[in-house]
């Protein structure tokens, strides 16, 4: 009969840790990428949320089109490139006496599967109009 020689005890546990780490780091890493990812979002929210401004603010200024808000907006959005990349704007609700816009924005992606998804800001504010002294 063959004898295997005894290992001592410290050396049993040899590969426990570098087993765990592999197990864990996929998990932390994919974390990291989510807590990343949703870093983008609020960034191309806020971005969204400018340009929607800066678009309502240029188009309701007294004499303006409704081309001069979406010039503004593309303008603003082309700054920031795959960032916050413009998918769309609206005009739907706007009449004479108020400027009504909704932006449709794509967020970088860098997790799998959040490609497809979008950011819509809705901003409305009232026309400038003139008004003559102790008129309504």
């Amino acid at each position: 009969m063959i004898r295997r020689p005894r290992v001592p005890a410290a050396l049993r546990d040899r590969g426990a840790v570098v087993l765990g780490l592999a197990v864990l780091f996929p998990v932390v890493l994919l974390a990291v990428m989510l807590v990343v990812q949703a870093s983008l979002w609020w960034y191309a929210d806020q971005a969204a949320l400018t340009a929607l401004r800066e678009g309502v603010d240029a188009g309701r200024v007294q004499g303006a089109v409704a081309g001069d808000g979406d010039a503004r907006v593309k303008e603003f959005l082309a700054r920031f490139g795959k960032l916050a990349e413009l998918e769309s704007v609206d005009h739907t609700g706007s009449d004479a006496e108020t400027q009504q816009m909704t932006v449709t924005v794509r967020p970088q992606s860098i997790v799998p599967f959040f490609d497809r998804l979008t950011i819509t800001e809705t901003l409305s504010a009232p026309r400038e109009r003139f008004v003559p002294q102790g008129g309504q």
